[in-house]
């Protein structure tokens, strides 16, 4: 999928992954390479180095040393003072920070079952590490003390800020509960933690595990050559020689489906993927879904909030549930109505086709190719020479970002890397100066998750004079050995996507480690990456990347045309699938726990239908049994944050392209007022300063082929 998140699971921040109960650091001996800060360029971990017995002493060891600072801090005799308190708090958890970054990237990039054991017994820890640092009465009464007198300390901006967001985090994580209640907090936080871990390592197993698995060459009709050696390739690793297997994405949508014309193969792998975590068997992830709902609702409840989407929402810029359901329920119907529209012209198709048949799930992207083809007199085939991966990357997003931005990137070989298909470049600004370091991950292998994400492995933070290094991370397949790596236009977007969240990182210019790069709000982490999405098909940048891979010829001009033509082609699908999945987000954690449900299935489905978005032919772009943005990942009652994104996002690009487009003029402002900022101040008051008005929805009705809609969003 396009949209991703990962963002943002990036990984740990100080005080919100930590584990152990010791008071004192332990003992730092031996050649841990955690123990030291790494003495590679911007602080690179050192991979070559790290292994996997590294990381629960690491982990140890930045437990104690965190914990004995906090008790310092919360210890101190002395009156609080912004220094004394909220700076050494910053400052706090340097060790457990290093090795939180690089074990908690690698559990999703490059996994093994040794990790794996690792993260299920460090989760539980790790909530307890960071409720004994939140729930710790002293140290929030210092905390509270300076927050009740800020106006008399003559902090900058960024530092008032950081105190209010302090206070805030100690509030929202319990620390005036009262002590019985912080220890029943405590249980719900060990055993959350310990789930999520369990939904993830089913996830990843059960999808391996239901890969395809194909008999003969024949239903692979339609397949590209290149595609059906990869599936022949992935066979004989699992040692299934003469057969194929069709491995599976993220998403419920498969792209095979696309161009498989045998259709009891593309309803098996349809089925395969909507049955992931739901179908029973040893990765069977409903109870475990059921588990999360009612314990996240028991939480909010303890904590003083109706449901766990009312507690999540309040620190987003939404703020509530009223606004998140009357943004989704003002563009579900619009959308399903183009989604019929849409389905009706594939069923002309098949029925010009003699097909006989009604169109079914797994029949829509196939059916949907050909409409594409014969409205447009194009389709995916015909665009994939010309997205070869390494112009893309090169012609492409780091063209366009040099346009905007000034900015310039050097791979560099001489530096470890975690994977052989891991590639290291230096960033240098627009004057030559030293940026950042950015890394890219971009193919799939069976020990990575799912989707598109990016994350960092070192902040940019003015106090600790730290520069970042941030890293990509797609599932691009892999092709046959010598052979190139030719994209979907999807995969082409998810590229510039994900690059935008990468310059949000790498252009971080504060003080301050706990607004660094993308912590931002949810909601608004969308923001960035979905606008650097906008140059994907810039005539400048699209002529400068789209050269057919063979011979170097540009993309012809006419299907250049037909690209951005198509843009709004299935957008009804597209938007629909997408609601259907945040609805079911925001339908799970709108429950208080007495209204938990006994079964996944029954549950989804009526929740579709309440919402007024069951459609059988377009199902939720993720089910429960899957759904690890909301249960394994840190999206939950969050997904429409994408959604919510975009208007900000439609209503930018209008802006760009009223202010000197592809510019270093636009590039500048728009890194200065809010890419540089990261979460240094109130979210929306950066989009205003940047926009000059507040965000309006009618861009995005229109980016995305809506109706227009009598009710707009405020």
């Amino acid at each position: 999928m396009t949209r991703k998140l990962f963002a943002m699971l990036a990984t740990t921040v100080i005080l919100t992954n930590s584990p152990c109960s010791a008071a004192q650091p332990a003992a730092f001996t031996g050649d841990n390479p955690f123990f030291a800060v790494s003495p590679l360029p911007y602080q690179l971990p050192p991979f070559d180095r790290i292994k996997d017995g590294d990381y629960a002493p690491a982990f140890a060891a930045g437990m104690g040393e965190q914990l004995a600072e906090i008790a310092a801090i919360a210890a101190n005799p002395d009156p609080a003072t912004f220094d004394n308190t909220i700076v050494a708090m910053e400052r706090s958890g340097q060790l457990l920070q290093r090795v939180s970054k690089v074990f908690f990237n690698l559990t999703g990039a490059n996994t093994n079952d040794a990790m794996d054991a690792i993260e299920r017994e460090l989760a539980p820890r790790l909530a307890a590490h960071r409720d004994a640092i939140m729930l710790n009465t002293r140290l929030f009464e210092r905390v509270d003390a300076l927050y009740r007198k800020r106006q008399q300390l003559a902090l900058d901006p960024e530092s008032l800020y950081l105190l209010e967001r302090y206070r805030t985090d100690f509030k929202r994580a319990g620390a005036q509960l009262s002590d019985s209640d912080k220890l029943k907090l405590k249980d719900f936080n060990a055993e959350l933690a310990r789930l999520k871990t369990r939904f993830n390592q089913n996830l990843l197993k059960e999808t391996r595990a239901a890969a395809l698995v194909v008999d003969s060459r024949d239903e692979l009709a339609g397949l590209a050559e290149s595609a059906i050696a990869s599936a022949a390739d992935a066979a004989q690793a699992r040692g299934l020689p003469g057969k194929y297997v069709i491995e599976l994405m993220n998403t419920s949508g498969q792209p095979s489906l696309t161009l498989l014309s045998n259709r009891k193969l593309r309803q098996r792998l349809h089925a395969a993927s909507l049955g992931r975590g739901s179908h029973g068997g040893e990765f069977d992830n409903r109870e475990t879904v059921l588990k999360l709902a009612r314990l996240r609702a028991e939480r909010a409840r303890l904590l003083g909030y109706p449901n766990h989407a009312a507690y999540q929402l309040e620190d987003e810029t939404a703020q509530t549930t009223t606004a998140v359901n009357r943004l989704l329920a003002q563009l579900a119907p619009p959308a399903l109505a183009n989604a019929h529209k849409e389905a009706a012209a594939m069923q002309e198709i098949i029925a010009a086709d003699g097909g006989g048949f009604q169109l079914a799930a797994h029949d829509w992207d196939f059916y949907s190719e050909k409409v594409r083809k014969a409205r447009y007199a194009m389709d995916e085939t015909q665009l994939r020479p010309y997205l070869e991966l390494d112009s893309v990357l090169q012609n492409g997003v780091f063209f366009a970002a040099n346009r905007l931005y000034g900015i310039s990137l050097q791979r560099r070989r001489d530096l470890p890397t975690y994977h052989p298909d891991v590639r290291v470049y230096e960033v240098f600004d627009a004057d030559g100066k030293p940026l950042a370091l950015f890394l890219t991950d971009l193919h799939a292998r069976g020990n990575k998750r799912g989707g598109a994400w990016m994350s960092s492995y070192v902040d940019q933070s003015g106090l600790f004079g730290t520069l970042p290094v941030i890293g990509n991370h797609l599932n691009i397949p892999k092709p046959a050995a010598g052979e190139p790596t030719l994209l979907t236009f999807d995969e082409v977007t998810t590229l510039f996507h994900e690059f935008g969240h990468a310059l949000h990182g790498m252009f971080s210019s504060v003080r301050y480690p706990r607004f660094s790069g993308t912590h931002v709000p949810r909601d608004f982490v969308e923001l960035p990456s979905q606008i650097n999405e906008m140059w994907a098909i810039w005539p400048e940048v699209l002529k400068n990347y789209a050269r057919h891979h063979q011979t170097g010829e540009t993309m012809p001009p006419a299907l250049i045309d037909k690209v951005i033509a198509t843009k709004k082609f299935n957008q009804g699908f597209h938007t629909s699938e997408y609601l259907a999945a945040a609805l079911l987000d925001q339908h799970w954690h709108q429950l208080a726990p007495e209204q938990i449900p006994a079964d996944v299935v029954s549950f989804e489905a009526e929740a579709l239908r309440q919402a007024g978005i069951d459609y059988p032919p377009v199902p939720p772009r993720y089910r429960s049994g899957y759904f690890s943005h909301v249960f394994g990942g840190g999206y939950s009652a969050g997904y429409y944050a994408y959604i919510w994104s975009e208007v900000m996002v439609a209503d930018g690009v209008e802006w760009f392209k009223q202010n000197a487009g592809l510019s270093r003029q636009s590039g500048d402002w728009f890194r200065q007022q809010l890419l540089s900022r990261g979460g240094s101040a109130d979210a929306m008051t950066l989009y205003r300063i940047f926009r000059g008005r507040e965000p309006k929805i009618d861009a995005l009705l229109e980016s995305r082929g809506l109706k227009p809609l009598e009710k707009s969003v405020p």
